[in-house]
């Protein structure tokens, strides 16, 4: 049994840098056509450059309904309806909570809540209309954080955003699953991409570092299987999960 995503109609949000990317590369090199989207659209176009014509750049604000819905509309002029939704797209803001300000936590809220809101929402819309129900290949991963989990010093709005990530996609599983569209999340660890800067590399992410179990970063194709897996047929009887994949760091 093999992890194919041959066929597949991709929707990635988020797509310009870190695990986007590196998501997108992961589809089309299982057999998938993406949808890249982001609002950095120069780097999404280098990215549909690399990736050739298995790749369609658009640009995409999660925040903005009509954003959205012009970039699934897109999607399926050039694909057909997409049947699988990576609601990746996130910002974070570090600092405590008596310093951010209110207009932080609102960009993190409409960016990492309501923004994958409105991204699985939009394209489980289409799927239900299109008539997924009668095969149930409809897929939607939302990704998370291990922050969900977690109480720290700095993060406590970000943490709080994955926390309804995580309960979000439950509640959409429950809506949506008679309507052959699984929903699931993943949670991953912490990972050395560009949102976390050069963190790792100071000497505070080294002690971070130091305090995990094994006493090392996940790498990000540890992501892969999992999302494959989540994206794929074979999961057909997974729906209202949430994996996290962390390397222990968690626990």
């Amino acid at each position: 049994m093999q992890l194919s995503m041959e066929g597949r109609i991709v929707l990635i949000t988020g797509a310009s840098s870190g695990f986007g990317a590196h998501f997108a590369r992961l589809f089309v090199r299982e057999g998938a056509r993406v949808v890249i989207g982001a609002r950095r659209v120069d780097r999404i176009q280098a990215l549909a450059d690399e990736l050739g014509d298995k790749a369609l750049p658009l640009a995409m604000d999660v925040t903005s309904e009509t954003s959205l819905i012009a970039a699934y509309d897109a999607a399926e002029a050039r694909f057909g309806t997409v049947d699988t939704v990576i609601a990746n797209a996130g910002v974070a803001q570090d600092g405590r909570a008596t310093d951010v300000s209110g207009e932080s936590v609102a960009n993190l809220v409409a960016t990492n809540f309501t923004g994958v809101y409105l991204t699985a929402r939009e394209g489980a819309k289409r799927m239900i209309a299109a008539g997924f129900k009668d095969h149930g290949r409809g897929r939607i991963v939302l990704i998370g954080s291990i922050t969900a989990q977690m109480t720290g010093q700095g993060d406590a709005a970000y943490a709080a955003t994955k926390a309804g990530v995580a309960h979000l996609g439950r509640q959409f599983a429950r809506e949506w699953v008679r309507q052959g569209v699984n929903v699931n999340t993943i949670q991953p660890g912490y990972i050395q991409t560009e949102i976390a800067g050069d963190w790792f590399q100071t000497e505070g992410g080294q002690r971070q570092i130091d305090a995990f179990h094994r006493r090392r970063l996940c790498p990000i194709e540890a992501l892969d299987v999992p999302l494959l897996f989540l994206s794929g047929d074979m999961s057909q009887y997974v729906t209202g999960a949430t994996l996290t994949v962390d390397d222990g760091q968690v626990l």
